[in-house]
This record gives C-alpha cells, sequence and structure tokens, in this order.
C-alpha cells in the first residue's frame, strides 16, 4: 500500500502465505502488512529479540527495494523519496545493516527478497542526482553473506522481476512456497529447484540469484530426510 508511488496488490498475500508456510512448520513468526517506517522499525526490532539464539532465523519481504551506490535499501510504505538524500537520512532500511542488527545472533540465516520490481522511486532518485556521480540500479545490488546465511533474490543483481497476476504471488514467491518447506528437502537443494522453476514459468526471462555460506545441511521441514 505504497503512498507516494502506485500500490503493489501482491506482497501482502506473498508475506501472509509465507508467515502461514513457516508457521505451519514450526516457526515462531513475526509479520507485518503495508508498513511505514515506524512500524516496520518496531517489526525488526521484534524480530531481533526472537532471533537470539535460534537455530534458524528466516527474513523474508516482498515490496520495493532500491540500490544506491551499490548499497540496497527497503522501502516502507510512507517513504516518499526524491532524492539520494532522502535514502541517506532514513527513508529507507539498509538491507545490509537491517540483516545484520536483527540475524547476526541466529545459528541459520535464510534472507528472502523478493524486492527486485520495477521501482518508480529510482527514476526519481536518479533525476534528482544528475549532477552528482549516484548510480541507482535498475534491480537490486550483489550482496555478500556472512558466515551461515544463504541470501536469495528474486532475480540476478540489476534485473528487474515480475510481479505476476494481480491478487496472486510473484513468480519468486510462488516458487519458494512450493519448494523450501518440503519435507526432507534441503534448503540448498530446494533452491536450485526455486531457479528451475522461475526461469520455467518465466519463459527464461528471469533467473533467481544467490549467494550462500552455509556450513552444514539445513532442512527447513526436516521430516522424512533420512531414510524410516
Amino acid at each position: 500500500a505504497y503512498k507516494n508511488v502506485a500500490q503493489l496488490p501482491n506482497p501482502p498475500i506473498e508475506a501472509w502465505a509465507m508467515a502461514a508456510l513457516l508457521r505451519n512448520t514450526g516457526f515462531d513468526v513475526v509479520e507485518g502488512y503495508d508498513l511505514g517506517r515506524d512500524a516496520m522499525n518496531a517489526k525488526l526490532r521484534e524480530f531481533a529479540v526472537k532471533t537470539q539464539g535460534a537455530d534458524i532465523a528466516v527474513f523474508f519481504y516482498a515490496g520495493h527495494g532500491i540500490a544506491v551506490n551499490g548499497k540496497n535499501y527497503l522501502i516502507p510504505v510512507d517513504a516518499d523519496l526524491k532524492s539520494e538524500m532522502d535514502i541517506k537520512l532514513g527513508a529507507a532500511f539498509d538491507a545490509e545493516v537491517t540483516l545484520d542488527q536483527t540475524m547476526s545472533d541466529a545459528k541459520v540465516k535464510l534472507v528472502l527478497l523478493d524486492a527486485c520490481r520495477d521501482n518508480p522511486f529510482a527514476a526519481r532518485v536518479r533525476s534528482a542526482s544528475r549532477t552528482r556521480s549516484v548510480v541507482v540500479g535498475s534491480g537490486l545490488a550483489e550482496m555478500k553473506s556472512g558466515e551461515g546465511t544463504l541470501i536469495a533474490f528474486a532475480t540476478s543483481p540489476g534485473q528487474t522481476a515480475l510481479d505476476g497476476d494481480n491478487g496472486g504471488n510473484s513468480p519468486f514467491t510462488k516458487a519458494l512456497l512450493a519448494n523450501i518447506a518440503a519435507p526432507g528437502v534441503e534448503i540448498q537443494q530446494a533452491m536450485t529447484m526455486v531457479r528451475a522453476q522461475v526461469n520455467d514459468e518465466t519463459h527464461k526471462q528471469q533467473l533467481p540469484w544467490g549467494h550462500t555460506n552455509l556450513i552444514g545441511t539445513v532442512y527447513l521441514n526436516p521430516a522424512a530426510a533420512a531414510p524410516g
């Protein structure tokens, strides 16, 4: 429910479906929808408390993101980004800082970002920065993962991802829902299946991208992970 650009109909549906999937798999879920900056900040703080000492923490975000000078930012619904200064002064959340502050204490950290949609804020920030060397990406920029972390994006760095039909899920979220909590499927195997599904469904227009530093096998749903 973005206030200053066209609304995105699908992210609340996607977040609800992901919350339900994780809850049904045994996760303690902190969820939020159509959050402005203050409400998003409060949810992130709540999430940070929950992840302390957790075996696995999962961060899922659907909505607008923007890459400025190689840094990714998540955009709350009340943001009115007109320049790089708005971003730097805190109208959007630095993705790397956010993830570090909220998840660093968990043993395994899984980050799923469906935030590479075509972003109307990008043109505004580019336009305001003509006299300065400011690089505003079309999609999100590459991010490296620390130890015990997997980061997955809806598409390749610098590319934009498809939204899917209104009132449904994007190809990326649809593939995540179908694969990441399948019984006995290891998460890196699941992400390979996600890439294949999105690549197929979009007729090779979109290929999810990821970076992983997991040390060991990770199952969101370990049921039937080993032969009975």
